[in-house]
């Protein structure tokens, strides 16, 4: 016959037994879904992976957020709208991520809002660009982290008006991004300088510019500016030929993103010294939170710090702290968890405005110089977006919701 106290511990091993699976369930971990172009544009992708991997481990060497590991979910998009939405779709129905962040190109950003708001989940748009994605397009499901084009034109036409510079020739992708760039630059040019005017507009495909024929069309309008949104292959082809026919040498250029490493290292030696541009100078930060980041991710990966790679660190803790405040992965909690929260992050202080979901981190402004084999920027200065976000009359005259 069993005695008291074996009939305990017995009964004490049952109850155990029950509890584990209920504990474990508890213990599931959180799954995040994050898409992007990595097999396109791997050249700022993969370093945006490298940053929000690095963040995740060092979350998860911690406990996670609310007890639990976090989980990504990560898939390639495709660089498609139609790719895009029916990976997200995956990533919502199979796989139950409980929130989508990610997408680099601006069309594949603008396709992602619109599915959120359909489906109800949050997005945050990790790099792209175009107004739209907060503006037109905007919704409460989607929140956007990079200072969007209106901030980064903006910064670059405050630099334009001491240059005296009055015809303008813009050259961009045609698409959402260098469409919508171009569109800002043409409203605050006129704004802002007075007299100015676009002498002739180059839209070369994404990815197929003939650089010579683009080249010689802004060398016959005879512009004393240039306003260039390329990047990528076609900033390298471009740049080039400008090198060749001396087309920027009595010009003031003013250049966005070209002072990002992923696009000025493959310019290697032919970098065109005096553009104005926005960048990263991450080799000349000395603010000690910013400075342990890059150092923490030049030994776990052997490399140089991009401009994705800030991004997608950033990207992750900004998410970890959303849950952490919201107390759960319920939809409605992440969206007022994110809703005007300040966010203690490597570069400062940055804050998610409430009325469009543009997040106020700003950008690096500053001019391109050679140094040695490669390119950098120099006399630069960090541009706090909030100064240079549209205005509440703008957002809401635009705005649908």
């Amino acid at each position: 016959m069993a005695t008291t106290s074996t009939i305990r511990w017995l009964a004490l091993g049952a109850a155990l037994a029950l509890g584990a699976p209920a504990a474990q369930a508890q213990q599931a971990p959180i799954k995040i879904g994050e898409l992007n172009s990595y097999a396109q544009w791997a050249a700022f992708t993969v370093p945006y992976r490298n940053g929000w991997q690095m963040a995740l481990d060092e979350i998860n060497a911690k406990g996670g957020v609310l007890g639990r590991k976090i989980e990504i979910v990560s898939r390639d998009d495709g660089a498609t709208t139609g790719s895009a939405t029916r990976v997200a779709d995956e990533l919502v129905s199979r796989e139950g991520v409980s929130l989508l962040f990610g997408s680099f190109l601006s069309n594949v950003g603008v396709a992602m809002a619109d599915y959120a708001n359909q489906k109800k989940i949050v997005y945050i748009a990790a790099e792209p660009l175009t107004d739209a994605v907060t503006m037109a397009q905007g919704n409460r499901y989607t929140f956007r982290v990079r200072p969007n084009n209106f901030m980064q034109v903006g910064m670059l036409v405050d630099q334009a008006k001491a240059s005296g510079a009055k015809r303008w020739a813009i050259v961009a992708p045609n698409y959402e991004y260098g469409q919508s760039a171009a569109a800002v630059f043409k409203r605050l040019i006129q704004e802002r300088v007075p007299g100015a005017q676009i002498v002739t507009e180059q839209y070369p495909a994404l990815g197929k510019i003939e650089a010579g024929a683009t080249a010689s069309a802004i060398e016959q309008a005879k512009p004393d500016g240039i306003f260039n949104v390329l990047f990528g292959p076609d900033l390298t082809q471009f740049v080039r030929e400008g090198n060749t026919r001396g087309l920027f040498e009595d010009a003031t250029v003013l250049s966005l993103l070209t002072g990002e490493p992923e696009w000025l290292l493959p310019l290697k030696d032919e970098v065109p010294e005096g553009w104005t541009v926005t960048g990263y100078p991450w080799d000349e930060v000395k603010e000690p939170k910013h400075k342990a980041f890059i150092d923490a991710y030049r030994a776990k990966y052997n490399d140089t710090p991009r401009l994705g790679s800030l991004l997608g660190y950033m990207v992750m803790t900004m998410i970890r702290d959303s849950i952490e405040r919201a107390g759960s992965t319920d939809t409605d909690a992440i969206i007022k968890a994110l809703e005007d929260a300040k966010f203690d992050t490597v570069i400062g202080p940055v804050t998610m405005r409430g009325i469009d979901n543009q997040s106020t981190m700003g950008a690096w402004v500053g001019k391109l110089v050679l140094k040695g084999a490669a390119g950098g920027m120099t006399d630069w200065t960090y541009k706090d977006g909030a100064s240079f976000m549209p205005t509440e009359a703008e957002v809401k005259a635009v705005r649908k919701d």
